[in-house]
């Protein structure tokens, strides 16, 4: 079996911006200098974060496309091409190979249920687009969760399966993975990450890292360091903001975030609706609390 893809620190579940119902590549090309300037090693775009349910077809490919050639190389496009139709991702997936993505994230098929063998099927399908796969264990939004010992199994038979990105929310599955084997584990949990990695991962897919790119790069670089009071000193001072992105459903509360700092707009596709005006006054608190003020 020849050497596995490596990923590691910190990443971000990239959002995807809009304006006027359409995706906004200006905004979206200075999303992606930032996090990049801002010490971000990997870019996640099509995720949960970045609405790829409300994305069509031909916007999702050339998400990924803009993505990559923007990148440049300079840091990791894992690119969210999952599907609860085994032969869409498989199409998502091979068009990222061709547009040049380093993986793909792979979410556990939603609203479909499969038993944990067919899951194993879906997963065995999409490697035979030649392309990394990095598992997308989410069971509070595809209603379904991968079992450690599928992830296992997964792992030890597929050898394109490289990650997990564990957003279960559940610390012992997290051990229970890296107790069966050798997977590197992402959290998918900001407010997870520090544990999570005390118990064998090795870096987060971020939706702070949205806003906070370089807070978040210094709580994984300590994480690396074994410096483990200084990372829960900055976990410590992270957790307010990890917790209050989740006032309302991801992506709604970093968007309102991001606008309130000038990054892109708010816009947020239907059936996703703009925050609730009751949440921003903490929200908004907790942002100057890291001098990042209202753009005008």
């Amino acid at each position: 079996m020849s050497e596995r893809m490596k990923l590691e620190g910190s990443m971000v579940a990239i959002v995807t911006p809009f304006a006027d119902g359409a995706v906004d590549y200006d905004a979206f090309g200075r999303l992606i200098d930032f996090q990049i300037e801002n010490g971000t090693v990997g870019i996640v775009p099509c995720g949960t974060t970045g609405e790829s349910p409300t994305l069509s077809h031909a916007e999702h490919d050339k998400v990924i496309e803009f993505t990559v050639d923007k990148v440049a190389g300079r840091a990791v496009v894992i690119a969210g091409t999952g599907s609860n139709s085994t032969a869409e991702a498989v199409r998502l997936s091979r068009h990222a190979k061709s547009a040049g993505a380093d993986a793909c994230l792979i979410v556990n098929p939603y609203y479909n249920k499969p038993p944990q063998r067919g899951m194993f099927g879906h997963v065995e399908k999409i490697a035979d687009c030649d392309l990394p796969i990095v598992l997308y264990n989410i069971p509070g939004r595809s209603s379904i969760e991968l079992a450690a010992e599928t992830i296992a199994e997964m792992y030890e038979k597929i050898e394109l399966v490289v990650a997990v990105k564990e957003a279960t929310g559940k610390l012992d599955m997290a051990s229970a993975i890296a107790a069966s084997c050798d997977i590197t584990i992402l959290s998918g949990d900001d407010s997870l990450t520090l544990p999570i990695c005390a118990v064998g991962g090795s870096g987060v897919i971020s939706v702070l890292a949205n806003i906070l790119p370089a807070e978040v790069r210094k709580l994984c670089d300590l994480i690396e360091a074994q410096n483990m009071h200084d990372a829960c000193t900055q976990h410590l001072k992270l957790f307010p903001l990890f917790r209050d992105m989740f006032v309302e459903t991801n992506p709604i509360p970093i968007k309102a975030a991001m606008a309130w700092a000038g990054l892109c707009k708010e816009d947020v596709r239907l059936p996703l609706v703009p925050l609730a005006d009751n949440y921003r006054p903490a929200l908004m608190k907790l942002l100057k609390n890291f001098d990042i003020q209202a753009k005008a």
